[in-house]
């Protein structure tokens, strides 16, 4: 019999490309209407019918990323409350949940973060996800990814020059996430160091360069990088 995963949040940018993936599992996608992550029986009924051995958490609010700023409730309601709902509705029948966090929980100042790095959100949007983590955290049956992504193409005209990120695409991370599948714990989850910049100029050798320090109103981390050792040692083994 083969083994179902649930995909929280599986109609949005990420979600719609995981579906197109050939794999060995039967997946399931409901939009916000069937399962709703802020009221927990909503997740108790989705999951009695379904009976997931995995739930891959996605749902949540994400962009643009001043939504958490002006709009708090929603912000604690979906990344907070609602992941703390999955979480609670896993341990229920003992799933795996593996729950869909960000880079910038951490300082965002020297780079190269470890999964044991000492964490201090950049932002509203990294406070509200760490928020999830530790729900997650304490159920054990679980797998937190702190992914640095993003979509493609490259959806700006121009990149920052002066900072620093772990970029993957989406369907990059697509690609290996079902070999991260069984892994408990927190894990780093994107590409190599580099500015935004070479990092977009790959795909759009015409981007423009712009620059941090003459956007000061722009509340960016300068070095939110991530050490992705962890990963390679675990994708190598595979």
């Amino acid at each position: 019999m083969k083994k179902r995963i649930l995909i929280t949040g599986g109609t949005g940018r990420f979600g719609s490309i995981f579906k197109r993936l050939n794999t060995n599992y039967e997946m399931f996608f409901p939009n916000r209407t069937i399962l709703d992550i802020t009221k927990f029986k909503s997740i108790q009924k989705y999951i009695k019918l379904k009976k997931p051995n995995i739930v891959i958490h996605l749902a949540g609010l994400s962009r643009p990323m001043s939504i958490h700023d002006k709009q708090i409730k929603k912000s604690i309601d979906l990344n907070i409350i609602g992941t703390s709902n999955i979480t609670k509705a896993c341990e229920e029948k003992n799933i795996k949940l593996i729950y869909f966090s960000t880079n910038y929980v951490y300082p965002g100042t020297k780079g190269n973060y470890v999964e044991s790095d000492t964490l201090l959100p950049v932002n509203n949007y990294a406070w509200s996800k760490l928020g999830g983590e530790c729900a997650v955290q304490l159920y054990k049956n679980s797998l937190i990814l702190r992914l640095c992504m993003t979509e493609k193409p490259f959806v700006h005209k121009a990149a920052f020059y002066d900072i620093k990120n772990s970029f993957m695409y989406h369907e990059e991370v697509a690609k290996i996430l079902l070999k991260l599948i069984n892994e408990k714990g927190i894990l780093n989850v994107g590409g190599k160091s580099q500015t935004i910049y070479n990092f977009a100029r790959k795909e759009n050798p015409k981007i423009k360069k712009i620059f941090l320090k003459k956007n000061k109103k722009i509340k960016m981390p300068i070095n939110s990088s991530i050490n992705i050792e962890k990963m390679k040692k675990i994708l190598k083994n595979k």
